[in-house]
């Protein structure tokens, strides 16, 4: 047999199109071909596998080899094909059976020695494969990942010989094992209970975990803006299976690998001011995802927002609004999941104090005018809640002043309120479309004319007055109200900040 044929996946984006590699042995001075779109580190999987098959004392054919990585207009990158190409090498010069590969698929970058090494990406691939109904044997080091795509039947090995073993039926490889549960620690989030006072605030975080919407905190340094957005993850319901697996194939092929003992629970992502659009967003020469993707399903955290670039913050607004990314390059496209909710923190001004009544602001207008100029109005218009978190009394913060309601408090009512929403339409208030604003948000006549005052006087975009609507909605949801009322539109209302003018503004 001339010809051997292994299935391997490759990583574009969160899937993992399969990749077939293909291996002819022909006449000729011995010569080692590969073709098929290889990227420089697969091109040097020829010494790898070389080195790993005479390592592992097979023979390693002294012909002309050409490998085919099909389909051919597949970019390919990475070592991840090294196991592949070493197997099919083999079967095609009878040293393992041919048909032994038929239903089966491969990951794996091999060392010099013969030894596996872990790969990334390797959780999409493995959703494929169980799709595929097809056995996939994998990297020991990437076991644990692979077990966690449903129906998957992976086995895992530490070496080339091993492989080969189970291929020729001289011994098993063990299955892929799941990782082990975090311990029965469960959840572990910072307490709601230890903000003190900011009644305000704690409102609007409450609101914006019942219905899924977007936060801006503004205030003056040390307020607690920023101890108040930690404490949101912990208000959150617990992740779905499936909305955990999609997570973590985000994190799988981002290159940061999976939290495999907290896989399960919601993400919080708290990149610095300084990161580039590129880490917002996600790209480079092969895209990766970037923050706003590893953010999937949980809570992006931006704090000192006027800081930021407004290259990199105007990033966010395509996302906000679909819920994924696309990033495109001349070579490919790779399209990322980014269903966040934003939690944002800004001062008011560049020194912090503009609107305080101590009246220590010495930021001119200009100065002020350009600072909050790096928000634009298209992303102010996307954040649904705007809050002014005041300066505490120092009576406030005494050991001895009254707790607020714990976490677990608040979040029984954030966990009804998100009950009725799934009951009423099958998604949360925020990630409303217009047909369901218009279905689910329905106002009584008086409150519908408050609303078009509102967005007379205040100069309010259509979409600004439909993010209202969903706002009202899930404070209705939280008093368990049927009916969007006067004072639930009200209040959301109030929440447009910037649209009213921020205090200090000069």
């Amino acid at each position: 047999m001339n010809l051997a044929l292994a299935h391997s996946r490759a990583r574009a984006g969160v899937v993992a199109p399969a990749v077939r590699v293909e291996v002819h042995l022909g006449g000729g001075l011995p010569n080692f071909t590969l073709v098929g779109l290889p990227a420089a580190a697969v091109r040097e999987s020829r010494e790898r596998v070389r080195s790993a098959i005479q390592n592992a004392q097979f023979e390693f054919p002294q012909r002309r080899i050409t490998v085919n990585l099909a389909p051919a207009d597949l970019p390919k990158d990475g070592g991840r094909y090294d196991l592949a190409i070493a197997l099919a090498i083999l079967a095609a010069s009878g040293q393992i059976p041919v048909h032994a590969l038929a239903d089966l698929e491969v990951l794996g970058e091999l060392a010099l020695t013969g030894e596996l090494k872990p790969v990334d990406g390797v959780l999409p691939a493995a959703m494929a494969a169980a799709a595929e109904g097809r056995l996939l044997i994998l990297p020991a080091g990437n076991g644990p990942e692979a077990a966690l795509a449903q129906g998957v039947h992976a086995r895992t090995a530490r070496t080339l010989p091993e492989v080969c073993a189970h291929l020729q039926g001289l011994r098993s490889l063990p299955l892929a094992e799941p990782p082990a549960p975090d311990s029965g620690l469960g959840r572990q989030y910072p307490d709601l209970g230890d903000v003190r006072g900011q009644a305000g605030a704690r409102r609007v975080l409450e609101i914006a975990a019942a219905g899924g919407h977007h936060l801006l905190f503004i205030g003056p340094p040390g307020c607690g803006k920023t101890l108040l957005a930690s404490r949101l993850p912990g208000l959150l319901p617990d992740a779905s299976e499936a909305e955990a697996l999609e997570t973590a194939a985000v994190h799988s092929v981002s290159g940061r690998g999976i939290d495999l003992a907290h896989w399960r629970q919601r993400p919080y992502r708290a990149p610095h001011h300084l990161s580039s659009s590129v880490a917002m967003a996600g790209g480079g020469p092969n895209p990766r995802p970037g923050e706003i993707s590893l953010a999937h399903h949980g809570v992006l955290f931006l704090d000192e927002l006027g800081e930021w670039s407004r290259h990199t913050l105007e990033v966010l607004r395509q996302p906000l609004e679909s819920g994924v990314v696309t990033v495109s390059r001349a070579a490919r496209q790779a399209q990322f999941p980014a269903r966040f909710q934003l939690v944002a923190a800004m001062n008011p001004c560049p020194c912090g104090w503009a609107g305080d009544p101590s009246g220590r602001c010495a930021c001119s207008a200009e100065s002020v005018l350009r600072y909050r100029s790096k928000l634009s109005g298209p992303l102010m218009d996307r954040i649904d809640l705007q809050l002014a978190v005041p300066r505490m009394p120092p009576e406030h913060l005494r050991p001895e002043a009254p707790r607020g309601e714990s976490t677990a408090q608040v979040r029984t009512r954030v966990l009804a309120a998100r009950d009725r929403q799934r009951a009423r339409a099958g998604a949360l208030n925020a990630h409303f479309t217009q047909a369901q604003t218009e279905q689910h948000c329905r106002l009584a006549p008086a409150d519908q004319s408050l609303l078009e005052q509102a967005m007379a006087r205040l100069q309010l975009s259509a979409r600004a007055m439909h993010r209202i609507l969903r706002v009202a909605r899930s404070i209705a949801d939280l008093e368990a109200s049927d009916d969007i009322a006067t004072a639930h539109l009200a209040e959301a209302i109030g929440y447009r900040l910037l649209d009213r003018g921020l205090p200090g503004a000069g």
